[in-house]
């Protein structure tokens, strides 16, 4: 009888759920992107100043054009040429590559979470659930009966 006692006490104790501990779940994703764009820019281009003289016995002439000019004289029977190159900024247009890189960070937090909806009972859950009510009601008069059958029958 004391051992029915001890085991009807430790089915009174026993829980019928689990606790359970939420985790939250995180996923981190980087994305990169690259565009490259060639755009037109502009460039001057400073041609650098050169001098050359030519002496010659010959005619006298002149040469000219957008980046240079040129003279020959005659001078006591010598020919002197020479040649020089004007300062100019020539304008170039010129193809830039230009890199554009942008990172993006996607950062997805998944937390679960238990939520208890109710829902109506089928039939025989009903059945069950009221014979286990039922049941345990009887379990316990049982066992009051025979605890208190056990201390009377000890006086």
């Amino acid at each position: 009888m004391k051992n029915f006692t001890i085991f009807l006490v430790s089915l009174l104790c026993v829980a019928c759920a689990s606790a359970r501990q939420v985790t939250p779940l995180e996923n981190t994703h980087v994305e990169v992107r690259t565009e490259t764009v060639f755009q037109k820019d502009t460039v001057y281009l400073e041609l650098p100043l050169l001098v050359e003289k030519v002496q010659t016995l010959d005619t006298m002439s002149v040469l000219e054009n957008r980046y240079a000019k040129s003279e020959a004289i005659v001078a006591d029977g010598v020919l002197v040429h020479s040649l020089a190159t004007k300062p100019v900024k020539e304008p170039i247009e010129v193809e830039t590559k230009v890199v554009y890189r942008d990172s993006l960070v996607y950062v997805d937090k998944i937390v679960k979470e238990t939520v208890e909806v109710a829902k109506p009972l089928s039939g025989p859950n009903r059945f069950f659930l009221a014979f286990g009510k039922w049941a345990f009601v009887i379990l316990l008069g049982i066992g009051f009966w025979k605890l208190f059958k056990l201390t009377h029958l000890s006086k």
